[in-house]
């Protein structure tokens, strides 16, 4: 199964965000990438990797007097 290479600019899209928190990603070295010579792509994988690693599960609220 081959994996999609997306833009910089789709990566924002999917995220939500713009364009400049995936290139700083890239610049940080935070997320993997693909070079193909002037042009950079991100795998489909690394993103939907990236969502999962930095989701965050919502607290357990316990009820006062309950043990």
């Amino acid at each position: 199964m081959s994996d999609r290479l997306l833009t910089v600019e789709e990566v924002a899209d999917r995220l939500g965000t713009s364009v400049r928190f995936p290139r700083r990603l890239i610049e940080e070295r935070r997320i993997e990438y693909v070079k193909i010579g002037r042009h950079v792509r991100i795998p489909e994988r690394v993103v939907e990797s990236f969502i999962a690693a930095h989701t965050v599960a919502p607290a357990v609220r316990r009820l006062r007097g309950v043990a």
